[in-house]
């Protein structure tokens, strides 16, 4: 059967800061990939030109896109202007947040961010009890003062967050109804973050509310375009729909990183591997985590200083990738990134313009990218270019032009090795018990220096890494998760209790995924609960099954070195996630484009196509396998083997 013959049955979209990867997955497996520049000032006119270059552009297949555009909004703080309703006398918490002091010996501590200036944090004459008991009803009065108050006021979006909300939300929906007759988006805090802790809550739904008008805005444009077929992946692993994205917004935080992370975890689970490491490195940040089985789901995170009750997987992003600048610093020493060259210009080599020096320059001049080019010979690279950014870097350096290439190398090698052992740490592992899954466009290019600096001996280079990310979008299952905070006391639960306590949770869940898949679609639902001992100010999530509290236990112990097995403990906070069948992706055929020759020499270092080699066939560094999205360098003091199922596994100390 002719590719263009067959029916198509998903679209995977990542929008990267220098690249946008597309995967359109066949009824019989992975059809076709591309990669096009991305356009940063309107992303989504990369994502149409990719679309119409594939010839899929009118198709009806479901999109699935990882978007980076709430991200960026909110770590460059570009969001819409709100407003914060809060029950009279607390309209400071954001201000006065928490007494953690991250910075103790700092002279110039970072300034916590006001997302809201106080002319715009409004206090509302209510107020609910930690039971959900009404101690101060809420008054027509207070309401049309309110209203009256946001009218002057004019934002583009209102966030709400009434004390114990969680408990009781009956104010907070009062107060939503009449902001909505009157045109506003409006996030109330039971909504999207149903959970105690009032600075965390209110922190979350503020961030959903700034981020309303530049997800609205982008998300509008797409669909005028794409329509209903559009879903967007959510920052837990799992898309949503458009509508549920532009209504909470913040849910897309992360939400590029999750698609790469989830294809891994398929790759190790077909490959039984349950101890991976995951590395997905970019044109402009890099994406780390562990796969234990699978990808751990936390239940808060943070970003830029901002916590967040938004449940995530757990991906550490830092600011190194292919389009990292290199800098010399004050104090004369070499510094490589966050700041990024991005698209446009992006690196020297890339002929657009660009004259400062970046990672990716770097490994050009040190003849660890394909002579012919990047994208299979598509797009060239400037060596000169490359040479003169680097070279006048170097000059301020003192240092020739091979040093300067080995010393930003290393430099990115040093920041990805500290970011590693701090997640491997956190865990209580070891890095050298894991073996190292690269991907991205630029992972492969530095596996063997991560590998050799971790004391890992194993790498793994799936196919197509430069557009797995892509690809695990493609094959996601469509997600909805909901928590609420209980505060139940007790030596134990049975299960009639915890299936009470979360089965209206699950009902919206199933509701909602049935109205978007269809009545018949293939639901899972999966429970969980956070336990802690009375007096403690954290918790532990658990499965909520009929031995709950004695997980807790177990868990508390390997963790925290003892358990309180006779104390009574809290259920603070339920959770429920109801998400729907994978795409299948494993073992299906795969069409490429065509490879090149099938080796040549190049200096010190033979470049050969990936397509070229043979299952089971062995390589000695130094070596380039090249391919369409990405390219592998073997260096010297590793081997290769290609595997029965196509990916490359690299080995550390193999024979000479």
């Amino acid at each position: 059967m002719k590719p263009a013959e067959e029916r198509i049955v998903r679209i995977g979209i990542d929008t990267g800061g220098t690249f946008t990867d597309l995967v359109a997955l066949g009824s019989s497996g992975l059809l076709r990939v591309l990669k096009v520049r991305s356009t940063p000032e309107d992303p989504s006119r990369a994502v149409l030109e990719g679309l119409r270059r594939l010839g899929l552009l009118r198709s009806s297949a479901p999109i699935v896109h990882g978007t980076t555009v709430a991200t960026n909004a909110f770590l460059q703080r570009r969001g819409g202007r709100a407003a914060l309703v809060t029950t009279a006398g607390f309209e400071d918490v954001l201000v006065l947040g928490r007494q953690a002091r991250p910075c103790l010996y700092s002279l110039d501590p970072p300034e916590r961010v006001e997302w809201i200036p106080s002319r715009l944090r409004l206090g509302l004459q209510e107020r609910i009890g930690p039971s959900g008991e009404a101690l101060v009803p809420l008054r027509r009065v207070a309401l049309r003062r309110l209203l009256k108050r946001l009218e002057a006021a004019r934002p583009d979006a209102v966030a709400v967050c009434l004390l114990h909300a969680y408990a009781n939300p009956a104010h907070e929906r009062r107060v939503g109804a009449a902001l909505r007759r009157r045109g506003w988006h409006v996030s109330l805090s039971h909504r999207v973050a149903g959970e105690f802790r009032e600075f965390e809550r209110t922190s979350t739904t503020v961030a959903n509310a700034v981020l309303a008008r530049p997800v609205e805005g982008y998300l509008a444009a797409l669909q005028l375009r794409l329509g209903r077929r559009l879903r967007i992946m959510g920052s837990s692993g799992g898309w949503m729909t458009a509508g549920r994205a532009r209504e909470m917004p913040v849910r897309t935080l992360l939400s590029g990183p999750a698609g790469g992370a989830l294809a891994a975890a398929r790759i190790a689970g077909r490959l039984r591997a349950p101890r991976l490491i995951t590395l997905d490195m970019g044109g402009t940040s890099t994406d780390v985590a562990l796969c234990l089985g699978e990808v751990p789901r936390v239940p808060r995170t943070s970003l830029s200083g901002s916590p967040l009750l938004l449940p995530t997987l757990d991906i550490r992003s830092l600011g190194a990738g292919g389009g990292s600048i290199a800098r010399r610093d004050a104090g004369g020493g070499l510094r490589v990134g966050p700041e990024s060259a991005g698209a446009d210009p992006g690196p020297a080599c890339y002929g657009r313009g660009g004259r400062e020096p970046t990672l990716t320059d770097a490994l050009l001049l040190l003849g660890r990218l394909p002579k012919a080019g990047l994208l299979g010979g598509t797009m060239p690279l400037d060596h000169d270019a490359a040479a003169g950014a680097v070279g006048r870097l170097g000059r301020s350096l003192r240092l020739g032009v091979d040093q300067t290439a080995r010393g930003i190398v290393g430099l990115v090698e040093t920041h990805l090795e500290n970011a590693i052992r701090a997640l491997v740490a956190e865990r209580g592992q070891s890095a050298a018990a894991f073996q190292l899954l690269v991907f991205g466009g630029a992972g492969g290019l530095l596996a063997c220096g991560v590998a050799e600096r971790l004391g890992i001996t194993r790498i793994l280079v799936p196919a197509d890494p430069g557009t797995l990310s892509a690809l695990g979008l493609a094959a996601s299952p469509a997600a909805w998760e909901g928590s609420r905070t209980l505060l139940a006391a007790g030596r134990s639960f049975t299960r009639d209790q915890i299936r009470r306590w979360s089965d209206p949770l699950v009902r919206e869940g199933v509701r909602t995924l049935r109205r978007e898949q269809g009545q018949n679609a293939t639901i899972e639902i999966v429970r969980e609960i956070d336990f802690r001992y009375r007096g403690q100010s954290h918790e532990i999530t658990v499965p909520a099954a009929s031995d709950a509290v004695e997980r807790f236990h177990r868990e508390h112990r390997r963790r925290f070195g003892y358990a309180r097995t006779g104390e009574w403990v809290e259920l603070v906070t339920m959770r429920v996630r109801v998400q729907g069948r994978q795409v299948g992706i494993e073992g299906t055929p795969v069409r490429r484009r065509s490879g090149g020759t099938r080796a040549f020499q190049r200096g010190a270092v033979r470049e050969i196509a990936r397509e070229a080699l043979r299952a089971g066939e062995r390589l000695q560094g130094p070596v380039l396998i090249t391919e369409y999205s990405a390219t592998t360098y073997l260096a010297r003091g590793f081997h290769l083997v290609r595997s029965t199922g196509g990916e490359l596994v690299l080995t550390r100390g193999g024979r000479r």
